[in-house]
C-alpha cells in the first residue's frame, strides 16, 4: 500500500531532523534525505534528537537533488512542497497516498529550481504578524493533514 512520505531538503539542524524522524515514527511514516546535510548525520546526533524512535523510521538518504528527484519520479510519486511563497493554502489542497511532502531548511528554504520542480506547492496559514513555523511543526501539520484526507492515520489498538 502506498503512503505519503516525508522529505527534508539539505537538513540544517539536528535537532529539527531528528523530531522529524520522530513524527515519522509515530506516524508510520518513511522519510528521504535529500543531502547535504548542514550538519553529521550519524546515529549518536539521530538518536539523541531522535530518541529512540530513530530505529523504527524507514530513512532512504540520497546523496543530492537529482538523485532524489529521479528515485521519486521512478516510484510514480508527486512532490509537494511547503514553502512560506506558495499560493495555495494547505487546508485547500488535494493529497494522495504517493506524495511526498518536502519541507526545506530552517536558514533557506529551497533553491528556485526545487521550487519549480515541485508537482505542488503549499503554504499553512498563519496569522499576519508571522512569518514561518518551525520545519518540525510545519511537518507535523502537513502529514496530519494529508494522513487525514487519506484516512490513513496508524491504526490503533484498543486500550
Amino acid at each position: 500500500m502506498t503512503r505519503p512520505r516525508l522529505a527534508l531538503y539539505q537538513p540544517d539542524i539536528p535537532q529539527n531532523a531528528g523530531a522529524i524522524l520522530r513524527l515519522a515514527a509515530c506516524l508510520s511514516v518513511a522519510v528521504d534525505v535529500v543531502e547535504p546535510c548542514g550538519f553529521l548525520w550519524d546515529e549518536k546526533r539521530m538518536r539523541r534528537a531522535g530518541m529512540d524512535y530513530v530505529g523504527l523510521v524507514d530513512v532512504t538518504r540520497h546523496t543530492s537533488w537529482d538523485t532524489f528527484r529521479e528515485s521519486s519520479r521512478q516510484q510514480g510519486r508527486r512532490l509537494v512542497l511547503l514553502t512560506t511563497k506558495a499560493s495555495e493554502r494547505l487546508d485547500r489542497f488535494t493529497f494522495s497516498p504517493d506524495d511526498i511532502i518536502m519541507v526545506g531548511r530552517e536558514s533557506a528554504g529551497v533553491p528556485d529550481a526545487v521550487a519549480d520542480a515541485a508537482d505542488g506547492r503549499v503554504r499553512i496559514p498563519l496569522a499576519p504578524a508571522a512569518r514561518s513555523l518551525n520545519v518540525a511543526l510545519a511537518a507535523a501539520i502537513a502529514m496530519a493533514e494529508a494522513l487525514r484526507q487519506l484516512d490513513d492515520f496508524p491504526r490503533e489498538v484498543s486500550p
